[in-house]
């Protein structure tokens, strides 16, 4: 298996799978420290082609917007290897945007697949990360051992699994925005602590935790901006009116300017204070 590309995601997917007894590799040419970090317990090849043209399958789980190109690349490799793996995109992308990926593979067979749910954790306790996969030859990709994974194969064709996580994440990102907009506007007119005692009585379980929920979002609000817009297409798609997720890719286009938007999910992680991440918000917002 070749993962594409080795980030908190894929190096956790990719060390769960070598765990299972798949051979695993990634390149990390010309990535950051943190990717090289990150993709520890992988084997680590040259080029993307190398990685590809040994692989029977190639997983791609990088942010929405990077998807097509990623596909293109693949399609590359392959090409100029001699290579016919089966693609697995598990990217946070639209139906529209699957069947454009098989038009760009040219051949290579495609599954369409998409992740609920954060990196698979060998922490005691965590969940298991569940995996939505679609597509005629899906069920190779399920069988393939994972100690981490709840993964679930859809009777639909290619684009199903993609849909699914259009709605899911559309609720789970949305409620994200919605709380931060919520506190925001709280904060900034003196209102925070009556407004958190009025949400608490219907979210008694992530009030509480609402500062590092926050935090952590704001710190993955890069990759939320894309992931909005084919959120949007997708319900435009559908004959729903798109405009309410082309304003939350704005909502969260501008956190992605501020110092929160600029963390990495770790370092954003110990934050816990709900007044101190608003308040940088607030300073970087207006």
């Amino acid at each position: 298996m070749a993962i594409v590309s080795p980030g908190a995601m894929g190096a956790a997917l990719g060390r769960g799978y070598a765990e299972g007894g798949t051979r695993v590799l990634a390149c990390v040419a010309g990535r950051s420290q943190r990717t090289r970090a990150l993709a520890r317990g992988l084997e680590l090849v040259d080029s993307l082609a190398d990685a590809v043209g040994a692989a029977d399958v190639v997983l791609s789980v990088v942010p929405p917007a990077q998807a097509p190109a990623v596909a293109a690349a693949i399609r590359h490799a392959a090409t100029a290897t001699g290579a016919a793996p089966l693609v697995a995109d598990l990217n946070a992308i639209a139906p529209i945007t699957v069947t454009r990926l098989g038009a760009i593979l040219d051949g290579l067979n495609l599954v369409d697949g998409s992740i609920s749910g954060g990196p698979p954790d060998p922490a005691p306790g965590r969940r298991p990360t569940r995996v939505y996969l679609a597509g005629p030859r899906a069920d190779e990709i399920a069988r393939l051992e994972h100690p981490r994974l709840d993964v679930r194969v859809l009777p639909g064709p290619p684009g199903s699994a993609s849909a699914v996580k259009m709605s899911t994440a559309s609720v789970y990102k949305g409620l994200a925005a919605l709380f931060l907009h919520a506190t925001a506007s709280a904060h900034r007119a003196g209102v925070l602590a009556p407004v958190l005692d009025d949400l608490t009585a219907e979210f008694p379980d992530r009030v509480p935790g609402l500062g590092r929920f926050l935090a952590l979002s704001a710190s993955k609000a890069g990759r939320y901006v894309d992931e909005m817009r084919e959120i949007a297409a997708t319900q435009d798609a559908a004959g729903l009116p798109p405009e309410l997720f082309t304003a939350m890719a704005t909502v969260w286009d501008r956190v992605a300017a501020t110092p929160l938007g600029a963390l990495a999910p770790e370092g954003a992680a110990g934050m816990a204070d709900l007044d101190g991440v608003l308040r940088t918000l607030d300073d970087h917002g207006r």
